[in-house]
């Protein structure tokens, strides 16, 4: 069996797949809310899912929310069972836990992948620049990975329910919109596209 070198695959970077459930479409004033991410690794010649990592997150201090996001996201971010955590607590846990990915498959560092990519790599950067941790940001930062584009290309689609199962895939969308749910359902769709195309 032939087997994935992940770190030349994808020219020297680990892709990882993220998304955000937000207060809004500002990332620099709307509220960070809740993130998954899920790394994606080498069984083999293919690529799948790894560790994932999930947190329920504090809104920042003056952060908008608006109801339009919540009635999307379904959030509730004053739950007593949210469990929420600081913003900078679960984005420094999460990024040591990708650089520590990144050394164990010799990347460079990670490379978002996303359903509208650059949505989700905005909101994680103004997080890391409000509580001055640039320079431990774990991607890159501009360059992106996004499924809408593959979609589009690939099963002529764009929306992420649709798209998954134009693929031949499986999406309930009961569990939309979720955070970890869509990233996984994201991740599924990355690998079949790079295991069935790439």
């Amino acid at each position: 069996m032939c087997f994935m070198n992940i770190s030349k695959r994808f020219a020297g970077y680990l892709p990882v797949v993220v998304d955000c459930e937000t207060g809004g479409v500002d990332s620099e004033k709307d509220a960070l809310l809740e993130v998954a991410a899920t790394v994606l690794v080498p069984d083999g010649k293919l690529l799948c899912q790894g560790d994932s990592y999930h947190y329920h997150v504090e809104a920042f201090p003056g952060s908008v929310i608006s109801e339009e996001a919540l009635s999307v996201n379904q959030i509730r971010p004053d739950h007593p069972f949210r469990f929420a955590r600081p913003e900078a607590e679960c984005l420094l846990e999460m990024a040591e836990k990708i650089r520590a990915q990144c050394e164990r498959y010799r990347c460079r560092r990670a490379v978002l992948v996303g359903h509208n990519a650059h949505f989700d790599l905005a909101f994680l950067l103004a997080a890391f620049k409000r509580f001055d941790a640039v320079n431990l940001f774990p991607f890159h930062r501009f360059m992106v990975l996004d499924t809408v584009t593959l979609s589009a290309f690939f099963v002529k689609e764009t929306v992420l329910a649709r798209a998954v199962r134009r693929a031949g895939l499986e999406f309930d969308i009961e569990q939309a919109h979720s955070a970890l749910y869509d990233v996984e359902r994201t991740a599924s769709l990355f690998c079949h596209f790079i295991n069935k195309y790439g």
